[in-house]
């Protein structure tokens, strides 16, 4: 994970610089170990006449559209990055406890499917990755007469029943790059998946 640590009239000297990097991997190892990369910005918030208190912005990037943000204030640099750490953590532990729920829900709401990965229909092309070994072409489905490009490996998998944002949820949680799934509004089978621009699609072929 890639961070970064400012100072807006505090010093931000490689002791606390180093406490924030462990802080913050830690955080990420525990709820959500692919997170991308997080700001952390330390400013003076003064508080009344008599006391200076320092102040924690941790800006986080948890998945491509999944962002977290804790604040915190404390009489040193390092209390205010605790404080502001926790708050991160508990709403990332949040996040996490409503994916594993929603998981849990749908357990038993799962329509069986099959995934496959096809070989593109030119002389020479090699497997693409993830295939396994010794699996040639047209050994687990006829495509000599042309129909469809041959089925080089396949998996059973299961379409979960879910709303189209517990899906954009999902995919942000398993950095899939498309997801399948039954609608449990409309009941038809939609198709969440990530757009070049970074945004989430929505294909629903009920309301064509």
């Amino acid at each position: 994970m890639h961070i970064t640590v400012a100072g807006k009239q505090v010093e931000t000297g490689e002791a606390l610089q180093q406490r924030v990097r462990e802080g913050l991997e830690s955080i990420a190892r525990k709820y959500f170990d692919h997170a991308l990369e997080a700001n952390v910005t330390f400013r003076r918030d003064a508080k009344g006449k008599l006391a200076a208190f320092f102040a924690c912005d941790i800006n986080l990037k948890a998945g491509r559209n999944l962002f977290m943000r804790g604040e915190g204030e404390g009489t040193d640099a390092h209390r205010a990055f605790e404080v502001a750490a926790n708050h991160v953590a508990k709403r990332l532990r949040r996040y996490r406890r409503r994916v594993n729920e929603h998981a849990r829900s749908f357990a038993e709401e799962r329509d069986a499917a099959v995934a496959a990965v096809l070989r593109p229909d030119s002389e020479g092309e090699e497997a693409p990755d993830g295939v396994p070994d010794g699996v040639e072409d047209g050994a687990l489905a006829d495509g000599a007469n042309g129909a469809h490009p041959p089925i080089v490996a396949e998996r059973p998998t299961e379409l979960a029943q879910m709303t189209v944002g517990e899906a954009a949820m999902q995919l942000d949680h398993t950095e899939q790059g498309v997801m399948m799934f039954r609608n449990s509004a409309s009941g038809a089978l939609n198709v969440v998946y990530r757009r070049p621009d970074g945004c989430v699609g929505w294909i629903d072929a009920s309301a064509a």
